[in-house]
Protein backbone atom coordinates (compact mmCIF):
# COMPACT_ATOMS: atom_id res chain seq x y z
CA UNK A 1 0.00 0.00 0.00
CA UNK A 2 1.07 3.57 -0.70
CA UNK A 3 0.06 6.39 1.69
CA UNK A 4 -0.13 9.42 -0.59
CA UNK A 5 -0.76 13.15 -0.53
CA UNK A 6 -0.35 16.04 -2.97
CA UNK A 7 1.49 19.17 -1.82
CA UNK A 8 3.59 22.21 -2.63
CA UNK A 9 7.09 22.52 -1.18
CA UNK A 10 7.88 26.12 -0.27
CA UNK A 11 11.32 27.30 -1.46
CA UNK A 12 14.33 26.68 0.79
CA UNK A 13 14.50 30.27 2.09
CA UNK A 14 10.83 30.14 3.13
CA UNK A 15 11.35 26.79 4.87
CA UNK A 16 14.46 28.13 6.63
CA UNK A 17 12.43 31.03 8.01
CA UNK A 18 9.72 28.67 9.25
CA UNK A 19 12.35 26.50 10.93
CA UNK A 20 13.68 29.60 12.72
CA UNK A 21 10.25 30.09 14.35
CA UNK A 22 10.10 26.60 15.84
CA UNK A 23 10.82 27.01 19.52
CA UNK A 24 9.26 27.84 22.82
CA UNK A 25 6.28 25.48 23.03
CA UNK A 26 6.50 22.57 25.45
CA UNK A 27 5.33 19.28 24.01
CA UNK A 28 5.57 20.44 20.39
CA UNK A 29 6.90 17.92 17.88
CA UNK A 30 8.36 20.39 15.41
CA UNK A 31 8.45 19.49 11.74
CA UNK A 32 11.80 19.00 10.02
CA UNK A 33 12.77 20.76 6.80
CA UNK A 34 11.89 17.59 4.85
CA UNK A 35 8.37 17.64 6.32
CA UNK A 36 7.46 21.26 5.52
CA UNK A 37 4.82 21.41 2.80
CA UNK A 38 1.48 22.92 1.87
CA UNK A 39 -1.02 20.09 1.43
CA UNK A 40 -3.32 20.32 -1.57
CA UNK A 41 -5.04 16.93 -1.12
CA UNK A 42 -4.56 14.08 1.34
CA UNK A 43 -5.18 10.81 -0.45
CA UNK A 44 -4.38 8.13 2.11
CA UNK A 45 -3.51 4.47 1.61
CA UNK A 46 -4.02 3.07 -1.88
CA UNK A 47 -2.70 0.02 -3.73
CA UNK A 48 -0.11 0.27 -6.51
CA UNK A 49 -2.70 0.18 -9.30
CA UNK A 50 -4.72 3.03 -7.79
CA UNK A 51 -1.51 4.98 -7.03
CA UNK A 52 -0.48 4.79 -10.68
CA UNK A 53 -4.00 5.85 -11.77
CA UNK A 54 -3.77 8.86 -9.44
CA UNK A 55 -0.32 9.75 -10.76
CA UNK A 56 -1.65 9.60 -14.35
CA UNK A 57 -4.71 11.71 -13.51
CA UNK A 58 -2.57 14.36 -11.83
CA UNK A 59 -0.47 14.60 -14.99
CA UNK A 60 -3.49 15.93 -16.88
CA UNK A 61 -3.87 18.97 -14.59
CA UNK A 62 -2.97 22.35 -16.03
CA UNK A 63 -2.96 25.66 -14.15
CA UNK A 64 -1.57 29.16 -14.49
CA UNK A 65 1.39 29.73 -12.15
CA UNK A 66 0.59 32.07 -9.26
CA UNK A 67 2.24 33.69 -6.23
CA UNK A 68 1.46 33.01 -2.58
CA UNK A 69 3.01 34.12 0.68
CA UNK A 70 3.24 32.81 4.23
CA UNK A 71 1.22 34.95 6.60
CA UNK A 72 0.23 34.57 10.23
CA UNK A 73 0.14 31.52 12.45
CA UNK A 74 -2.67 29.52 13.99
CA UNK A 75 -3.68 26.26 15.57
CA UNK A 76 -6.06 23.39 14.94
CA UNK A 77 -7.66 21.51 17.77
CA UNK A 78 -9.61 18.33 18.27
CA UNK A 79 -12.33 18.48 20.87
CA UNK A 80 -10.78 21.58 22.43
CA UNK A 81 -7.23 20.20 22.62
CA UNK A 82 -4.64 21.82 20.35
CA UNK A 83 -3.04 19.22 18.08
CA UNK A 84 -1.36 21.34 15.34
CA UNK A 85 0.45 24.68 14.98
CA UNK A 86 0.60 26.09 11.45
CA UNK A 87 1.65 29.02 9.27
CA UNK A 88 -1.04 30.46 7.02
CA UNK A 89 -0.76 30.83 3.24
CA UNK A 90 -2.50 33.48 1.12
CA UNK A 91 -4.11 34.26 -1.22
CA UNK A 92 -6.47 31.35 -0.78
CA UNK A 93 -8.35 31.49 -4.10
CA UNK A 94 -5.65 30.17 -6.50
CA UNK A 95 -4.73 27.45 -4.01
CA UNK A 96 -8.38 26.47 -3.59
CA UNK A 97 -8.78 26.32 -7.38
CA UNK A 98 -5.76 24.02 -7.68
CA UNK A 99 -7.06 21.95 -4.75
CA UNK A 100 -10.39 21.50 -6.59
CA UNK A 101 -8.62 20.36 -9.78
CA UNK A 102 -6.58 17.83 -7.83
CA UNK A 103 -9.67 16.64 -5.96
CA UNK A 104 -11.55 16.16 -9.27
CA UNK A 105 -8.60 14.18 -10.66
CA UNK A 106 -8.65 11.93 -7.57
CA UNK A 107 -12.41 11.45 -7.82
CA UNK A 108 -12.05 10.55 -11.52
CA UNK A 109 -10.03 7.47 -10.51
CA UNK A 110 -12.47 6.35 -7.84
CA UNK A 111 -11.50 8.19 -4.67
CA UNK A 112 -14.11 9.89 -2.54
CA UNK A 113 -14.24 13.67 -2.85
CA UNK A 114 -12.51 15.71 -0.15
CA UNK A 115 -15.05 16.31 2.61
CA UNK A 116 -13.16 18.83 4.74
CA UNK A 117 -13.04 22.55 4.06
CA UNK A 118 -9.74 23.54 2.47
CA UNK A 119 -7.56 25.84 4.62
CA UNK A 120 -4.11 26.42 3.07
CA UNK A 121 -1.37 26.11 5.69
CA UNK A 122 2.06 24.70 6.43
CA UNK A 123 2.14 22.51 9.55
CA UNK A 124 4.85 23.64 11.96
CA UNK A 125 4.26 21.31 14.93
CA UNK A 126 2.06 18.50 16.13
CA UNK A 127 1.11 17.59 19.67
CA UNK A 128 0.19 14.43 21.49
CA UNK A 129 -2.68 14.36 23.95
CA UNK A 130 -1.45 17.44 25.72
CA UNK A 131 0.59 20.30 24.41
CA UNK A 132 2.29 23.28 25.90
CA UNK A 133 1.00 26.80 26.15
CA UNK A 134 0.69 28.11 22.57
CA UNK A 135 -0.58 31.65 23.18
CA UNK A 136 2.92 33.20 23.49
CA UNK A 137 3.99 31.50 20.24
CA UNK A 138 0.86 32.71 18.43
CA UNK A 139 1.35 36.27 19.70
CA UNK A 140 5.08 36.30 18.88
CA UNK A 141 4.51 35.21 15.26
CA UNK A 142 1.09 36.70 14.50
CA UNK A 143 2.72 39.25 12.16
CA UNK A 144 4.41 36.59 10.02
CA UNK A 145 4.33 37.97 6.47
CA UNK A 146 6.94 36.60 4.08
CA UNK A 147 7.75 37.71 0.54
CA UNK A 148 5.69 35.94 -2.13
CA UNK A 149 6.92 32.82 -3.86
CA UNK A 150 5.85 31.36 -7.20
CA UNK A 151 3.75 28.19 -7.37
CA UNK A 152 4.43 26.58 -10.73
CA UNK A 153 4.37 22.93 -9.70
CA UNK A 154 2.96 20.49 -7.19
CA UNK A 155 4.25 17.14 -6.01
CA UNK A 156 2.80 13.71 -5.30
CA UNK A 157 4.34 12.43 -2.06
CA UNK A 158 4.37 9.10 -0.32
CA UNK A 159 4.38 9.14 3.47
CA UNK A 160 6.09 6.29 5.27
CA UNK A 161 5.61 6.04 9.01
CA UNK A 162 8.70 5.29 11.05
CA UNK A 163 9.81 5.47 14.65
CA UNK A 164 10.78 9.13 14.21
CA UNK A 165 7.42 9.98 12.61
CA UNK A 166 6.47 10.36 8.97
CA UNK A 167 9.13 10.41 6.26
CA UNK A 168 8.01 11.94 2.96
CA UNK A 169 9.26 10.80 -0.44
CA UNK A 170 8.54 12.79 -3.58
CA UNK A 171 7.07 10.44 -6.17
CA UNK A 172 6.51 12.91 -9.03
CA UNK A 173 6.54 16.63 -9.74
CA UNK A 174 3.85 18.15 -11.94
CA UNK A 175 4.57 21.44 -13.67
CA UNK A 176 1.80 23.96 -14.31
CA UNK A 177 1.75 23.06 -18.00
CA UNK A 178 1.99 19.30 -17.40
CA UNK A 179 4.90 16.90 -16.89
CA UNK A 180 5.75 13.24 -17.35
CA UNK A 181 6.01 11.20 -14.18
CA UNK A 182 8.04 8.15 -13.28
CA UNK A 183 6.02 5.03 -12.36
CA UNK A 184 5.77 4.03 -8.71
CA UNK A 185 8.07 1.16 -7.77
Amino acid sequence: MHRLFVAIRPPADQRAHLLSLMDGVDGARWQSDDQLHLTLRFIGAVDRHRANDIADALGAIRFAPFDVHLTGVGAFDRKGVVDTLWAGVKPRDPLAALHRKIDRACVSVGLSPESRAYLPHVTLARFGRSGGLIDPFLARHAALNRAPFRVDRFTLFESRLGQQGAIYHAIADYLANGAARPPLD
